[in-house]
This record gives C-alpha cells, sequence and structure tokens, in this order.
C-alpha cells in the first residue's frame, strides 16, 4: 500500500512538473527563431560572395590582360584557377568541418575572401594576381562544399527551398558583379583596380553572421531548439562511407565537373566572345549578367522542382537542350541573336543548383551529405580544370571562337548522360556499403 501511495505521488509530482514546464514561458523558441535568422543570413550573405571574385575579373579581363601583359594562354590559365582551386581545397572541407565546426569554416573563408579580394588588384604581376585570387578561391571552395551540409544539417526538412534560396543568392551576386563592374569602374575613374577590389566590402559583411557559429561543432543542436530530425541530421563524425563503391557518386562528381566546365567558361570567356563580335564592352558586360541572372528565380524554382520529382533526369536534359541551341546560336550569329543566347546558356547553367540539389538527395545524412558534397565537389572541379585553359589556347592559336564553342557544345554531350544516371532514385550510403 505504501508502495502504491508512493507511486501515486510520484507521478502526482511528475505530473505538476510537466505543467509547471508548459505553464512558464522558455527562451527556447526565441532563441531558435533568432539562429534560424542567423542562420539563412549567413547562407544568403556567403552565397551572394561566392562568384563575385570570378564574374567581376570576366567583366575586366582585357583590361587585366593589358595592365599585366598576359597572353591568352595566360588568361586561360587564369580563367582556370577556380576550378583547380575548388579541387584541391574543396577536398578538405569536410575534414575541416568535423576537427573545427562548419560555421568556423565558412566563417574562415569569407575572411579569406576578404582578403584575397583586397590584395589582388594591387598585387603589381601575374604571380601575385594568381596567388590572391588563389587566396580567395580557397574561401569559396570550402563554402562551396559545406553549404549543403549546412542546409542538409540545421534543414533536413526545407532542402529543396533553402537550396533554392541559396542557389538563388548565389546566382544574384554572380549576375550583379558582372552587371555594375564596368560601369562601377567607370564611374571611380575607369580604375579597373578599385573595380575589382570594391568586392572585398560585400565579403567583409559576409563574416559577422557566422562569429557566433565559429567553435561550434554541432554537439548541442537540441539544447539550440532544433527538431529531432535536425539532430539526426548534426552528427559529423559518422564513420566515412567508402563513396568510390556508388556509382552515383561518380555519376554526380562528373556531372558536376561537366556542368562547372561549362560554367566557368562562360563567366571566363563570354564577355570576350561577344566584344570580339562587335559588341561594345559595357553591354557585353550586361549580357553576361542576363546569363548569370536567369540563375535568380530559376534556382529557386529547380531544387523545390527537383524534390518533388523521383528522377531527375528530365530536368538535366530540359537544361542540357538550352546549352546545345545557345551554343548553336553563339556560332553562327553572335552579335545579331546575343541577348536569346545569353538566356539559354543562362538557363543552361541552372545545372549547378540542380547538382546541388542531388549532392541533398543522394545521401540520407548530413554526415554522407559532407562526404558526397566534398567528393563530387572536388573531383568535378578537378575534371573542369583543363576546360577554361583548353579554350584559352584553341583561342589564341585558331584565331576566332568557333573551335572552342563547338567544344561547349560537344561537352554537353556527355553532361547529359551521366546527369540523368546520377537523377536516379538512390543514395550513396546503399551503394557505398554493397
Amino acid at each position: 500500500m505504501m508502495g502504491l501511495m508512493a507511486s501515486e505521488e510520484t507521478r502526482t509530482v511528475t505530473s505538476m512538473r510537466i505543467r509547471t514546464s508548459e505553464a512558464l514561458p522558455t527562451p527556447e523558441p526565441a532563441t531558435r527563431a533568432w539562429t534560424t535568422r542567423l542562420l539563412i543570413a549567413g547562407i544568403v550573405l556567403t552565397a551572394l560572395n561566392l562568384r563575385p571574385a570570378i564574374t567581376s575579373l570576366g567583366a575586366l579581363l582585357e583590361e587585366v590582360r593589358d595592365a599585366l601583359g598576359m597572353s591568352g594562354s595566360d588568361a586561360g590559365l587564369l580563367t582556370s584557377v577556380p576550378p583547380l582551386c575548388f579541387a584541391v581545397f574543396g577536398v578538405a572541407a569536410p575534414r575541416l568541418a568535423r576537427r573545427l565546426g562548419p560555421g568556423t569554416v565558412v566563417c574562415a573563408g569569407m575572411v579569406a575572401i576578404t582578403a584575397g579580394l583586397i590584395v589582388r588588384p594591387y598585387a603589381g604581376s601575374t604571380a601575385g594576381f594568381l596567388a590572391a585570387t588563389a587566396l580567395a578561391l580557397m574561401g569559396i571552395a570550402v563554402s562551396n562544399v559545406l553549404m549543403p551540409v549546412i542546409v542538409k544539417r540545421w534543414f533536413p526538412d526545407r532542402v529543396g527551398s533553402m537550396t533554392g534560396l541559396y542557389s538563388m543568392a548565389l546566382a544574384l551576386g554572380t549576375a550583379t558583379a558582372a552587371a555594375v563592374t564596368v560601369p562601377m569602374t567607370e564611374t571611380v575613374g575607369g580604375s579597373w583596380q578599385t573595380g575589382l577590389a570594391v568586392w572585398a566590402a560585400l565579403a567583409a559583411v559576409a563574416v559577422l553572421p557566422w562569429i557566433p557559429f565559429v567553435r561550434d561543432r554541432g554537439a548541442s543542436v537540441r539544447d539550440r531548439g532544433a527538431s529531432p530530425a535536425a539532430e539526426s541530421h548534426a552528427r559529423v563524425d559518422a564513420p566515412a562511407l567508402r563513396i568510390t563503391r556508388s556509382r552515383t557518386a561518380w555519376a554526380l562528381a562528373v556531372y558536376f565537373g561537366l556542368q562547372a566546365t561549362g560554367a566557368y567558361i562562360t563567366m571566363g570567356w563570354m564577355a570576350q566572345i561577344f566584344r570580339d563580335s562587335g559588341v561594345h564592352a559595357g553591354a557585353a558586360g550586361l549580357l553576361l549578367a542576363v546569363t548569370m541572372v536567369m540563375g535568380v528565380p530559376l534556382a529557386f524554382v529547380i531544387p523545390r522542382l527537383a524534390t518533388r520529382l523521383p528522377h531527375q533526369g528530365p530536368i538535366v536534359l530540359a537544361l542540357g537542350a538550352c546549352g546545345l541551341v545557345g551554343y548553336a546560336g553563339l556560332y553562327l550569329a553572335p552579335a545579331s541573336g546575343s541577348w536569346v543566347w545569353a538566356v539559354l546558356l543562362g538557363v543552361s547553367n541552372c545545372s549547378f543548383p540542380l547538382a546541388l540539389t542531388m549532392v541533398g538527395m543522394r545521401a540520407r545524412t548530413s554526415a554522407g551529405v559532407a562526404q558526397l558534397s566534398g567528393f563530387a565537389q572536388s573531383t568535378g572541379y578537378l575534371i573542369s580544370i583543363p576546360g577554361p585553359l583548353l579554350v584559352g589556347v584553341l583561342y589564341q592559336h585558331s584565331g576566332g571562337w568557333g573551335l572552342p564553342i563547338g567544344l561547349m557544345a560537344a561537352l554537353m554531350i556527355p553532361q547529359m548522360a551521366v546527369g540523368v544516371l546520377a537523377g536516379r532514385n538512390r543514395t550513396v550510403e546503399d551503394e557505398a556499403a554493397r
């Protein structure tokens, strides 16, 4: 009887505690809301800074070449630096995230972008310019890899919408830098150094939202009020997958590499293609901006659509078809149909947000996404290194754009093929375990 009374008393006290805790106000929802807003701000600001270092240079490539005495091959090497840095430094991002936390690594990446963009216009030589560019691209590389990880980790139930937001901000930053760099340079007296250096200010702002997440390795996700689903995705110290056993991982890596090849050729050379066909420098920069700005609305729509489809192959084929038509037009009538080709190539470049979305969909956990993202992006960017360099060599030795454009169109065929394979409804964990 005494035992029953004690048990009943325990239940009563427990019930009172539960009711009391429910009745008392708690700071957790406010903390959770503030953390979420800060993360979203960090993701958006980071995405805005992942391409201006490249597209601002593409808009002023002729001025930089003249000032530093670069040949066409040197300029091709310069346009190959982004994928090279992404391949070399991106592979280290998952390991650094496990050791330091994703927030710390992304924060350091934004600092590296800021420093590189400040230094490179005033380096005074081709070697110094390349070194400072590499520093900025190192920061971009680690952030590239970790953005899908952060989305999967803190927003596991909103992978499509958050990837869309991130991709849309990335496209906006890309297009803005391409559109305003030339007119802004003219506004500041024609100094290409100032026109390039000004983008460091945007990178400096992006450092701020990540400061509270420095040294945060995600061990207290529940304490921050995250959902159980988010907590299950928060572990980054899971056993490593044998990712090279996964056919889907390889297909995604090759798809990522081929779309990156087309994207960096476009960002590095398309403005020059239009300028060589008789288009004014400012208009050529604007056409490049149109190509980039197409990704703003589509980068939000495509990931959401992709997450609702069991197979992403149809989207891959549609984007590839736009690219083929755009390259054909760029070959046949670059000046007269320039706006149409710019739009079509902009649609084709939305293969990038599609690839990012598939990275998030082809693994179950944030640990799997981290490994897949590191493998696919590093291997992919390694594949893309020869493309921009080869375009520069072909342009210099052939004296025209026929062969380079033919190369770009030819690469679109295997890109579509491996994209269909990467879009199958499979996960790398299952394939790596076989």
